[in-house]
């Protein structure tokens, strides 16, 4: 079975993981009248954010119906179907989408600048007016600055749920103006039993090196498990071993693999396997722990400077749409030996 057909979109999902605390946290400020105008959900990528809030916003548009688990709405419920199908007069979504001169996903400030033109007007069926942002970090400063007037006005029986998987990013005054709640990784016995029942065909070490990579954040276990992720963790397994002094030959036909998918998620991914790898050696180094060989090839300084340069590369990379297989062999280039 393919993870595509396992599990369905956010919007669609009956079953939340985990996070019953958060779900609990939800229920309560509904139910004691005090609900804050703004939430912002956080957490790792592919964790459950999204999952939460709509399934939130369905409780709340459904008129808070007393159901166990909290917040849940069966598929076959009205309202579910409405927010399923993206048809529900009082909910809008906003999601980023590709940029113009690249394939970086952003929320453009355009979309955002009509969240309040939405939130001001009555609610067609007498509840709430919400919106939904998912992965809010994906605005520019200019569309942060349009959502922020929003949050200091909000209009009345008016929700706003965001989702971010890095609110470092966001601005302060946002942070501010909204109601936090964590989600948190799922543990490993739990990562464990939904790939097994979601991807049959892993095997169980497979299962556990996606569950690890993954970071306990199932939606990012499928997401590696579609995208090759497995295969790409190997490579980037792979490289580090030849460090500090990888084959040049090796390193093309790398970079041509990588570049082979014109989406560009190989490139993507691997960078960022490659980052989480690099990040995890980093700090188990500052800790005293065991660390790779080729941590020891130069001062840890520089690691962390390596950490970032790669980030930026891969970012400008998808951007500015430039040659993925031209950055492969510039970033990895720049972690061999001098």
């Amino acid at each position: 079975m393919s993870a595509s057909l396992a599990v369905p979109e956010a919007r669609a999902n009956p079953e939340l993981f985990g996070h019953e605390h958060a779900a609990a946290a939800l229920a309560e400020a509904a139910g004691a009248g005090r609900l804050h105008h703004a939430w912002l959900l956080a957490g790792p990528r592919g964790v459950g954010k999204a999952t939460l809030a709509y399934r939130f916003a369905r409780w709340l548009l459904a008129g808070r119906p007393e159901t166990h688990p909290p917040l849940y709405l069966p598929p076959e419920d009205q309202v579910f179907r409405r927010v399923a199908a993206g048809a529900h007069a009082d909910l809008r979504s906003l999601a980023p989408n590709a940029g113009e001169r690249g394939v970086k996903l952003i929320i453009r400030v355009d979309e955002v600048r009509q969240v309040p033109r939405f939130l001001g007007l009555t609610a067609a069926e007498g509840g709430w007016r919400i919106v939904v942002v998912e992965q809010v970090e994906a605005m520019n400063a200019e569309a942060q600055n349009a959502l922020l007037k929003t949050l200091e006005e909000p209009p009345a029986r008016a929700l706003l749920l965001l989702t971010s998987a890095a609110p470092d990013r966001l601005l302060p005054t946002i942070r501010s103006r909204c109601r936090r709640v964590d989600l948190f990784p799922l543990p490993e016995a739990e990562m464990d039993r939904l790939l097994a029942r979601w991807l049959p065909e892993l095997s169980a070490g497979q299962r556990g090196v996606l569950a690890r990579i993954a970071g306990g954040a199932p939606g990012r276990a499928l997401q590696l498990a579609e995208g090759d992720g497995l295969a790409l963790q190997q490579q980037v397994e792979e490289f580090l071993s030849t460090l500090p002094r990888p084959d040049p030959r090796a390193l093309h036909a790398l970079g041509d693999t990588l570049a082979a998918k014109r989406d560009g998620s190989a490139f993507t991914t691997f960078i960022e396997l490659l980052r989480q790898e690099l990040g995890l050696a980093i700090r188990a180094a500052g800790r005293g722990q065991n660390v790779p060989d080729y941590i020891h090839t130069r001062p840890l300084a520089d690691w962390a400077v390596l950490w970032d340069t790669l980030g930026r590369l891969a970012d400008e990379t998808e951007t500015l749409n430039l040659d993925r297989k031209q950055a492969v062999l510039s970033g990895l280039s720049q972690l061999a030996s001098r």
